[in-house]
């Protein structure tokens, strides 16, 4: 998929793909269970319905300010922008675009629940 005549491409870092494979797995073992319904089978559609999102338009988060970058993400992916999309059931998916004259690539940071995106971001829990 193109946008603004540039390939979109979505990239998971080794932290997310390993999230994203295991509620797979989950998913995968409650299907084959007769399971139609359940938290994991929400946020995993919800996760593929975002990469669409992200082929169409790589923008469509919520920008994270410089100053409110956390430095766990700079250090570890050097990153000098930060996305955010809220997933189902309070987790959320976190992004970083690098592009070039040929590709626009979105990084897959993270998936996680509410709890370890407070965390991340340093937000006090009530």
């Amino acid at each position: 998929m193109t946008f603004r005549g540039k390939e979109v491409k979505i990239i998971f870092s080794e932290g997310a793909i390993e999230q994203y494979k295991e509620l797979n797995r989950i998913v995968g073992k409650e299907l084959q269970r007769g399971v139609n319904s359940s938290v994991h089978q929400s946020i995993f559609r919800s996760i593929e319905r975002v990469k669409e999102w992200l082929k169409e338009n790589p923008f469509v988060g919520d920008q994270i300010k410089k100053s409110q970058i956390p430095k766990y993400y700079i250090e570890k992916y050097e990153v000098t922008n930060l996305w955010r999309i809220e997933l189902s059931n309070y987790w959320r998916l976190i992004y970083t675009i690098q592009s070039n004259e040929v590709e626009i690539i979105d990084f897959i940071l993270d998936i996680v629940d509410h709890k370890d995106y407070d965390k991340i971001f340093g937000y006090k829990g009530k």
